[in-house]
């Protein structure tokens, strides 16, 4: 026999029905409510939590049968289980009750063995019910934290792509690249204790977590004390140089604030490059969102021979924002692979250009 207890709602008009059902269930270790008509007890069952109903059908005012369907009409009351207990034991009342969504159905002249045995199996299903919502509850948290983390490393566009089990592998005719690198951040790490460097390296990221953010632009990666980011995908946008250029100002204004704050004495290396790119998701436990092609690799080669405390841009990008942004020419620079290369400093952008970019991350962020 069950021995699980539970906490049980007895519902009847007749006060001596109501004491005797009560005082058995009590005699079995059941907590017990008791209700006199069909209002009382749909207010009893919204004010506590109970685990299973007795319930009378000829009650005055409401009976049995609408305490049934406004039970089932209530999300919060709809799995409760229910035993119809009534003088009317004709064969149509049984199932009328049964249709409405109870769980059992005993005539008034019961066998006190054989409620105690209905009473045990209802409270074990709603036991096993309580565990499975359970279980679905952590299971459905687990769904939405996996969510968050899958969002938190991919594009949302290319999340959902690969929910539905695509291979996500796409070329773009032309984007803006931007790698940041901390200038002398190993010089800086010596002598420190992870803690303090992790510190340090998580309050610089998160200001730019912050700015890829406010401006719409994608995050694809940190490689140590490096940063990369992306304008232009995964969904394309006409200003992606603009956009990214600006992003590059604030990044260095933002370790210029950080180094006025006392927070640590660090100074910016950032290059930018604009071209086709391929880009998609590889990995297969540890997805990764990531970029190919040359026009990454001269984005890192803008970063690496630049200068700290400056953003060095390819002369494509000179052509895309020296109509409204100050830049000024560096010269042939030598390049890794690609031999020299005229490069320019990116020093500011003009006011009404900045204006305008004010505009369009709005317009992007809205829509």
């Amino acid at each position: 026999m069950n021995d699980y207890r539970g906490h049980i709602l007895v519902v009847d008009d007749h006060r001596t029905t109501r004491l005797k059902l009560s005082l058995g269930l009590k005699q079995q270790g059941h907590t017990v409510g008791e209700a006199e008509n069909g209002r009382q007890a749909l207010e009893m069952l919204r004010a506590d939590s109970y685990d299973l109903v007795l319930l009378d059908i000829l009650m005055p005012e409401m009976d049995g049968y609408q305490v049934l369907e406004q039970m089932k009409a209530d999300a919060g009351l709809r799995d409760l289980p229910v035993i119809v207990i009534s003088a009317q034991d004709e064969l149509k009342s049984m199932v009328r009750g049964i249709e409405l969504g109870a769980e059992d159905y005993l005539p008034k002249t019961f066998d006190p063995i054989l409620l105690r045995a209905r009473i045990g199996a209802c409270l074990e299903k709603k036991r096993l019910r309580d565990t499975e919502q359970r279980y679905l509850q952590e299971i459905q948290r687990e769904r939405e934290r996996s969510e968050r983390l899958l969002l938190n490393i991919l594009p949302t566009s290319a999340a959902e792509r690969l929910k539905r089990g695509e291979t996500v592998a796409d070329s773009f005719e032309e984007v803006s690249i931007l790698f940041a690198d901390i200038a002398g951040f190993t010089r800086f790490a010596d002598g420190k204790t992870p803690a303090q460097v992790v510190e340090v390296i998580n309050r610089v990221f998160s200001v730019f977590d912050e700015l890829t953010q406010k401006y719409g632009l994608e995050k694809i990666k940190t490689i140590g004390d490096a940063y990369m980011v992306a304008a232009g995908l995964p969904e394309p946008r006409p200003d992606h140089a603009q956009v990214l250029a600006q992003m590059a100002l604030d990044m260095l204004a933002s370790m210029e604030s950080l180094r006025e704050a006392g927070y640590c004495d660090l100074a910016l290396r950032i290059g930018m490059n604009t071209g086709p790119a391929m880009a998609g998701i590889i990995g297969f436990k540890k997805f990764a969102y990531d970029l190919w092609g040359d026009t990454i690799n001269v984005a890192s080669r803008m970063e690496t021979a630049g200068v700290p405390g400056k953003i060095q841009v390819s002369e494509r990008v000179y052509t895309l924002l020296k109509d409204r942004f100050v830049l000024r020419e560096r010269g042939l620079v030598e390049i890794r692979g690609k031999g020299e290369m005229r490069t320019y400093f990116l020093e500011a952008a003009d006011a009404p250009m900045a204006g305008a970019l004010r505009q369009s991350r709005d317009a992007a962020l809205s829509g």
